[in-house]
């Protein structure tokens, strides 16, 4: 695990889980600054971050990999992204060490699991029934927190869909007479799609409380500078850093700040 300090705290106000190197400051960078400022410890943990096989790479990964302009050393460039955009928001960073879905093998033959658009945001891989426990084991051992903020899947990135059903073992097994208060984000960019959110909702077939958490135009400026940090990705989702900053400013205001569920207690 790697932070953008020194040790991490022994306990945190709120953990974020994001799958990915970006997707705590694209999806909740407002809130988690305005928490900071006003004092709390916040932690970013990013579960797939970990190093890339140096001698297996598919044809998909590199092919990402020079749309981002980074040939070398990419997991290492993109964890200091990450460590960047946490600094700007106040929050520290852990980096888990589940490789990207890109970077994931065929144990047996070395076969790449994702190859494309469409498996990545499609079923997850047969072979990786067991890294939900993998994962879950992992967030087991984060430190203390009263809060945890799930990515709600929407998008069907296999890597977020892992992520959530890792965080919901840790709290369907949990026995803490006190259980932590959990929230699941909804996922920007992904968001944008129409009824996108609600179309994952709806499939769960769970009793939902919204929470719509509003952000000063400070915090907001602050999530966007954070999305900045990570110069690699602005094309995956962007034509340039204005189009970004218009479109999260955009939507932000017509949801009227960023959004959060909870199940009722029953249905968890």
């Amino acid at each position: 695990m790697s932070t953008n300090g020194e040790n991490i705290p022994c306990e945190y106000q709120a953990i974020y889980l994001s799958p990915h190197l970006d997707d705590a400051a694209l999806s909740c960078g407002g809130q988690i600054y305005q928490r900071t400022q006003n004092g709390e410890k916040i932690l970013i943990a990013t579960v797939m971050a970990g190093n890339s096989s140096p001698n297996l790479l598919s044809s998909y990964a590199q092919s990402l990999h020079d749309r981002w302009k980074i040939n070398s050393e990419t997991v290492k460039k993109r964890r200091e992204e990450d460590r960047q955009a946490a600094e700007v928001l106040g929050a520290d960073v852990v980096h888990l060490s589940i490789p990207d879905c890109i970077y994931r093998f065929h144990k047996h033959n070395n076969k790449p699991l994702y190859t494309s658009d469409e498996q990545i945001f499609g079923d997850i891989h047969p072979d990786e029934a067991r890294l939900v426990d993998n994962i879950a084991e992992m967030i087991d051992h984060l430190p203390c927190h009263s809060q945890l903020f799930i990515p709600l899947g929407v998008g069907n990135h296999v890597d977020h869909c892992l992520t959530r059903a890792a965080a919901e073992k840790v709290i369907n097994c949990c026995h803490d007479p006190s259980p932590k208060e959990v929230w699941y984000y909804e996922e920007y960019p992904y968001a944008q799609t129409k009824n996108a959110t609600e179309d994952v909702l709806y499939q769960t077939k769970a009793i939902w409380q919204l929470n719509v958490i509003g952000i000063t135009e400070m915090a907001l400026s602050q999530r966007i500078r954070a999305i900045a940090q990570f110069q690699s990705q602005i094309s995956t989702f962007f034509r340039s850093y204005d189009d970004m900053a218009a479109q999260v400013y955009r939507f932000v205001h017509e949801v009227g700040g960023e959004r959060l569920w909870c199940k009722r207690k029953f249905d968890i």
